[in-house]
């Protein structure tokens, strides 16, 4: 097991930040860092781990409206989420004002990530899956042998991400989730956008959406 992960609720949303470490080679990424950038920051430096990138599901302005102050403090790059997120990229200035959000410049990803891309952070590899619906530039990030993944707003213990935003897809969420992450091991666990962690076995099982019994 070579992997630790810290997560840091910031924002008003409670959105939940991952701090990704790799325990071989100490360095990490941070995954969504949408605010609360002092808190990520003393989060890291209690770690005592090195900064190596940061990793972005989606665009919008919770997870990923720190993302450009975050680089530039550590001096790494952004990866991801898909070109297809640039519209929520480029409309960060004005959701921030309006949501109350300390003042962002747009940006654009060092490396925007398509579907079946990895990532590494140290000697992790992480492999990455295009999980369009809430957002349609939204990607999810597995570890295959942690047997833990960092779904965004795609999937929640009990519930399915909002498709109510310009570009969503209800029936593409579906898709994603049935026939990309519920493809990966029941066993895996999964981190959120927000709220308590899951297993995609148990929503399979349950999630009032989801679950394999509405699809008989």
């Amino acid at each position: 097991m070579n992997l630790r992960v810290v997560v840091i609720p910031v924002t008003l949303y409670q959105q939940n930040c991952s701090l990704l470490i790799c325990t071989e080679t100490n360095k990490a990424a941070l995954v969504d860092p949408g605010g609360d950038v002092n808190k990520l920051y003393a989060a890291v430096e209690k770690e005592g781990v090195n900064i190596e990138k940061v990793l972005l599901t989606h665009g919008h302005l919770d997870h990923c409206s720190a993302a450009r102050n975050v680089a530039d403090h550590f001096q790494v790059e952004i990866e991801g989420p898909h070109k297809a997120d640039q519209f929520w990229i480029d409309q960060l200035p004005l959701q921030c004002a309006q949501a109350g959000f300390p003042a962002v410049t747009v940006f654009r990803p060092d490396r925007y990530l398509e579907d079946r891309d990895q990532v590494t952070v140290g000697n992790l590899t992480l492999d990455v899956y295009h999980c369009p619906g809430h957002t349609p530039g939204h990607v999810v990030f597995h570890s295959q042998p942690n047997q833990l993944a960092w779904v965004g707003d795609v999937i929640f213990k009990g519930s399915i991400g909002r498709t109510d935003f310009p570009q969503s897809d209800h029936q593409a969420l579906i898709d994603s989730i049935r026939e990309k992450l519920f493809k990966l091991d029941d066993a895996t666990q999964f981190i959120p956008g927000h709220g308590p962690t899951s297993t995609f076995g148990a929503e399979r099982a349950t999630n009032p959406f989801v679950a394999d019994a509405r699809y008989r």
